[in-house]
């Protein structure tokens, strides 16, 4: 490996969506032979802040460049945002001190207006380097071309607006690029478009080696897969810090957690992602030759727990074996809550959401694991998302007797459910924060078997063009068997519809009533075939976190075992 000769100091995290509070975590960590359990809590602005601290502090003395690049998708998530509306996301960032941050997919859910407000009252720059502002009415309430921390594309050149920092003798030159199906998977404004991330990443590339600067960081939201695909087609880029896809880099199977390689390189581009929800934060120490080779590259993502364990069972023995394991863990930090951080929290927002924290709904017998995706050790999916179309479906049904069956989009429920208490806060701030209503449509057969095809394709990328596993489909009153290795058009099997607890095949010219979240009916990531409906209507006073709450609520529990309403073939066999 050749000397490095530029040298910095970087820490980052990305999809935190506004989990300022450490995160609940079971990790699993094998004491001869046998898993113990242990329930913790990892992260938080509190000690992502002492740690960033620290990093600054020891950057200063190294006498090396340091910077905080954070992901993108700070917006949604918690009662939080629920309650703000990002005016705690902004006042919380700029007191961790961003160097930048890109735009997120999330950041834009609601339209542009949120996204000016929080972009107004930053006090970092906001990337979106292949956001296309050149057809924005300029007299609208809220323009985001206005804005100047926001670095947009530059529609005379084609190419990203950067931000530059010193390296050495040199310049490094921060470009930020986000997903270019925008419109697809979130809701910007109509005169708001997304460049091609490669096209817009080629010029803006091949623009800054014609200024000789060769040092190219890469700030992105657009997932693993979007990142190695960017890598791959575009020479010259040094480093790629990127955010969306929720993948936690670096080996933590001891603790039953991924294992991931960290710090992944396609054609010469190292590769970062920090996970999700603040648990962890990225922390890295890389090198540069003066071409912008990365030529060193040491560090990891940190898991940032406290000395609050709750260990399952085993004796004192045992349990002092389990802690010592995990305080010799090379990738676990133990630091306290930066005090001003902390009573920011403490005093200027949790107050407000204290109260749905204690307000019980039902219980839960045994840990319910939410995944977007079936696996091998969860060949049917989501064991979370199953439950909430059930939710939808009933509660639907309750106001109208014609629902025949719920359909949802697995990104649209955010988390596991751990074993024990359901809160009103674990709902509406963490299990599903989007308040979307519920619609109810007519549709015909044939549309089914199109949506649940494309939404999978779509999810897993078979169709070549993807927006992400937050587009698998699952159902209540609807079952249906998909296999990727068949030839589009032809991968749902069998698609069947419960009638008087009798499962019955879908007739591809009968229409048939269903409810889906106003998000997915409007043909958002891959379900475009809903919009053929012969009609959609909304369902008065009912949203998507309302449905469950009530539902929950009149169960007192979810302790029946659901019936699997889906069998999954993937296209890689």
């Amino acid at each position: 490996m050749q000397t490095s000769a530029y040298y910095l100091q970087l820490a980052h995290i990305n999809d935190c969506h506004s989990n300022f509070d450490p995160v609940a975590l079971s990790l699993s960590v094998d004491h001869h032979g046998s898993q113990i359990r242990v329930a913790c809590h990892s992260g938080g602005y509190g000690r992502i802040a002492t740690i960033l601290e620290q990093a600054r502090d020891k950057a200063k003395r190294d006498n090396q460049a340091f910077l905080f690049l954070h992901g993108g998708d700070t917006f949604q998530g918690t009662l939080y945002f629920n309650e703000f509306k990002g005016r705690a996301n902004a006042k919380l960032l700029n007191m961790l001190r961003p160097d930048a941050m890109v735009l997120g997919n999330h950041e834009i859910d609601s339209g542009n207006a949120p996204l000016h407000r929080f972009v107004e009252a930053i006090d970092f720059p906001m990337l979106a380097g292949n956001m296309d502002l050149s057809g924005e009415d300029p007299t609208k309430a809220f323009p985001l071309a206005r804005l100047p921390n926001l670095y947009y594309l530059d529609p005379s050149t084609g190419c990203a607006r950067v931000i530059k920092h010193p390296l050495g003798d040199r310049e490094l030159a921060i470009v930020g690029i986000t997903l270019d199906q925008m419109s697809v998977i979130a809701r910007p404004d109509p005169d708001t478009h997304f460049a091609n991330t490669l096209e817009t990443c080629k010029r803006t590339v091949k623009a800054l080696k014609a200024e000789g600067i060769d040092h190219i960081l890469v700030l992105s939201h657009l997932g693993l897969d979007g990142d190695r695909k960017l890598a791959a087609s575009v020479d010259g880029i040094s480093l790629i810090v990127g955010g969306h896809s929720h993948t936690l880099m670096g080996d933590f199977a001891e603790l039953g957690l991924p294992a991931v390689p960290w710090g992944e390189c396609v054609n010469g581009t190292a590769i970062l992602h920090a996970g999700k929800y603040a648990e962890t934060l990225g922390l890295a120490d890389i090198g540069f030759n003066e071409k912008g080779l990365v030529t060193a590259l040491n560090g990891g993502n940190y898991l940032m727990l406290d000395e609050h364990l709750v260990i399952d069972g085993g004796d004192e023995m045992t349990r002092n074996a389990i802690i010592a394991r995990l305080k010799a863990h090379p990738n676990i930090l133990w630091p306290a809550q930066h005090p001003d951080v902390q009573q920011v929290i403490d005093t200027e927002f949790r107050p407000a959401i204290r109260a749905l924290d204690h307000q019980v709904l039902a219980m839960v017998p045994r840990e319910l694991v939410h995944t977007r995706l079936p696996s091998k050790a969860l060949p049917h999916g989501s064991e979370v998302a199953p439950w909430v179309s059930r939710a939808m479906y009933e509660e639907s049904r309750i106001l109208d007797g014609a629902v025949q069956f719920a359909l949802h989009n697995a990104g649209g429920v955010r988390q596991s459910l751990s074993r024990g208490q359901i809160t009103l806060a674990d709902v509406l701030g963490r299990l599903l924060p989007f308040e979307l209503p519920l619609v109810k449509y007519a549709i015909e057969g044939q549309y089914l078997f199109e949506a649940l095809e494309s939404a999978i394709n779509s999810a897993t990328n078979n169709s070549v063009v993807g927006t992400g596993a937050g587009s698998f489909p699952y159902t209540f009153g609807l079952k249906y068997h998909y296999d990727g290795r068949r030839p589009m058009g032809e991968r749902v099997l069998s698609l069947t519809v419960a009638q008087n607890n009798i499962w019955v095949p879908v007739k591809r010219q009968q229409v048939y009533v269903g409810v889906s979240s106003a998000y997915t009916a409007s043909g958002k990531e891959g379900y475009d075939a809903l919009a053929c409906c012969h009609w959609q209507e909304s369902i008065d006073g009912l949203t998507l976190p309302g449905a469950f709450i009530r539902f929950i609520q009149r169960h007192g529990e979810i302790a029946d075992e659901l019936a699997p309403q889906l069998s999954y073939v993937s296209h890689l066999g």
